[in-house]
Parts: structure tokens; C-alpha cells; sequence
């Protein structure tokens, strides 16, 4: 059995409408599954610990393959919907188990964390996890905007 060399990428982009607080994404694709971790900071925080938000578990469903089942494995309500959301997506889009832990932090966004803000940051962050995936050959050729 040839087992594929694990491949971890961190980078970071922007909060929609924020002046110094940034979006922190470390992918980790391993042989069977791709980890994603998201959490956010401001140029103060830096260094800061933050508390872990939530971590959810999603997988490609063989019989209907537009509908990734998810399982919560550990709940923050501000940020699960978010999670379950971004597991959803990637699971379908990179056809292979994803797990995703989320932390971003809405209340330095420019207005507080609406819904628009959340919705922006969400394709960005495929976006970004997205690219990362097809550099590496694990996409099933979706394009970003079918992911919203």
C-alpha cells in the first residue's frame, strides 16, 4: 500500500469588511481525508489563544452525492452552521471525507456579522481551500460558484 505524503497549507485572507482582522485557514489533506481548521484575528490578538468553536465531521453520500452527510462533533452554537456549512461543500466538492473546525469570530466584521458578511466569508474560505485542493488533484472539477 503506497501511502500519499501528507500536505499542510496555512494562509490567511481578509474578514469581509474588516479594517485588521483576518480569516487564519491550515489545510491538511491527508491520504483518506482533508482537515480544515478556521479561525480568526486582529492584529491585537495575535499570539491569543481562542476557544475551539466547532468541529464537524462530513462525508460524501454514495446514494445521493449532492447531499454530504455531516456529523457534529463538537458543538459552539455561534459558529456550527457555519462549520456544518463549509464541511458540506468541501466533502462534496473534493468527493473524500472532510473534518472542519471553526473559530472565525464575526464581531470584528464591519457590521457585526450579517448575514452578507457570513455568506462572503464562507466563499471565500472555499475559495481558498478550494484551490489549495485542485493544486493538489483531489477536486472532482466543480467550479466555486457552484458551491453556494
Amino acid at each position: 500500500m503506497v501511502f500519499k505524503e501528507t500536505q499542510v497549507v496555512e494562509v490567511s485572507i481578509p474578514l469581509p469588511d474588516s479594517l485588521d482582522t483576518r480569516i487564519y485557514i491550515r489545510v491538511t489533506t491527508l491520504d483518506k481525508a482533508v482537515m480544515v481548521s478556521l479561525t480568526t484575528a486582529s492584529q491585537e490578538e495575535l499570539g491569543a489563544t481562542t476557544p475551539m468553536g466547532s468541529m464537524v465531521y462530513a462525508l460524501p453520500d454514495r446514494f445521493n452525492p449532492q447531499q454530504p452527510l455531516a456529523t457534529t462533533i463538537f458543538t459552539t452554537q455561534a459558529t456550527v452552521e457555519f462549520t456544518t456549512r463549509t464541511a458540506r461543500i468541501l466533502a462534496r466538492k473534493a468527493n473524500r471525507p472532510v473534518y472542519v473546525t471553526n473559530s472565525i469570530s464575526f464581531v470584528n466584521a464591519g457590521m457585526g456579522g450579517t448575514v452578507e458578511e457570513e455568506m462572503e466569508a464562507l466563499k471565500n474560505v472555499i475559495e481558498v481551500v478550494s484551490g489549495q485542493l485542485s493544486k493538489e488533484g483531489l477536486l472532482e472539477g466543480t467550479s466555486v460558484n457552484e458551491a453556494s
